[in-house]
């Protein structure tokens, strides 16, 4: 894939923007687009002078307008405005680092597996796969569904507040 974005030009004329993507980049595109997004997410959080407004449902409680001091005049930003926006920040850009870590799940597997083929006495053309007697493989579970459920809910953010990404 080659992405060339040239820079705004001061005569008005349009950026020279040259965009190629293969058929395999459509295999796993969701893939493809965080070696897009990550980086531009990470440049963006270096260099951004704003923030937009983020729901209060959207950020952890500490980080609510609710438990901000009050705000002087109804037009001011509460101080914990732009926090929110960092936070909402940190969880896209980990999401998308998720995404291109193909191990990024590895924490939550332990173990050796050791399984073994039996051929089925019902089927006769089926085999049966069975724990062999040195298979110790195990899954956490609810860490693996809390890790998959925070890079979700990344996601959630990017798509919620794709219009805030602006410097």
């Amino acid at each position: 894939m080659k992405v060339l974005i040239g820079e705004y030009r001061d005569d008005d004329l349009d950026r020279e923007i040259d965009v190629t993507i293969d058929n395999y980049d459509l295999w796993s595109l969701d893939h493809t687009l965080a070696y897009i997004i990550h980086p531009a997410l990470v440049r963006l959080r270096e260099f951004k002078n704003g923030a937009p407004n983020v729901d209060d449902e959207d950020v952890p409680d500490h980080l609510k307008s609710t438990n901000a001091p009050p705000k002087l005049h109804s037009w001011d930003t509460d101080d914990n405005w732009f926090k929110r926006w960092d936070w909402v920040m940190e969880q896209m850009i980990w999401s998308f680092a998720q995404k291109l870590d193909i191990d990024h799940d590895a924490q939550f597997y332990s173990g050796t597996h050791d399984v073994q083929f039996i051929k089925s006495n019902e089927y006769p053309f089926h085999s049966e796969m069975v724990r062999g007697p040195n298979d110790t493989f195990k899954i956490d579970m609810e860490g693996l569904e809390k890790h998959e459920a925070r890079i979700q809910n990344g996601f959630r953010l990017f798509g919620k507040y794709y219009q805030g990404l602006w410097d």
